[in-house]
């Protein structure tokens, strides 16, 4: 492979498996090129196997929400992530944080830290298909994001806990739609979680309407 042809095929996308090069190529051809190429400065390596082109082969900044949907296909990014996405909390968010039905997973890369929390078959829904610059990734929606951290963290039943989320902009949550998925996850702790988290919302979130 050529690497304007390398360029062609992949200049469009955040990152790209060695895999997706493979139709009609050798792997072990290809990943000595790419290895040649990541010296040359190039290409980067997000992590084994993975690999991104470098400014100004490549048509747009890696997103790291695509980087993350690349590095597991079967996640979404959600908790945090999502959340400050969505302007709900005022926190930056340094990590990548994302839900799969896989084992929990970590990768330190050039573009961040990208952290997959495991959740199981039955909740993994809620999210949906987004694009930024030509490069595409999944995301939760804003109330799958709020139920998904108030799922996975321990303790998040406790008002000293939903009070720590600084939640914001809340008139971008509906509330019908956090008391369905809630009622649809059947976790008795996020049931009792949302209960404050709206309660918090209604006296503290000037920007939501009763």
């Amino acid at each position: 492979m050529k690497f304007k042809d390398l360029v062609a095929s992949t200049n469009h996308l955040s990152c790209f498996r060695t895999s997706y090069l493979g139709a009609g190529n050798s792997l072990a051809q290809i990943r000595l090129q790419l290895d040649r190429w990541e010296k040359a400065g190039k290409v980067k390596k997000v992590t084994k196997g993975v690999y991104s082109l470098s400014p100004p082969y490549i048509n747009a900044a890696p997103n790291v929400f695509s980087i993350s949907s690349t590095l597991r296909s079967a996640s979404y990014v959600s908790l945090q992530s999502a959340l400050a996405y969505y302007g709900l909390i005022p926190e930056y968010v340094p990590n990548t944080l994302a839900i799969t039905t896989g084992g929990p997973w970590q990768v330190i890369s050039p573009f961040g830290s990208f952290f997959f929390r495991h959740i199981k078959d039955s909740l993994f829904w809620g999210y949906e298909q987004q694009t930024d610059q030509g490069q595409s990734f999944f995301v939760a929606t804003p109330e799958k994001a709020l139920l998904d951290l108030l799922y996975i963290t321990a303790g998040s039943d406790n008002p000293a806990y939903v009070e720590s989320l600084r939640l914001q902009n809340c008139d971008r949550l509906d509330i019908d739609v956090l008391h369905e998925y809630s009622e649809r996850m059947k976790s008795k702790k996020v049931s009792r979680a949302l209960v404050l988290a709206v309660k918090y919302i209604e006296e503290n979130d000037e920007g939501y309407e009763l």
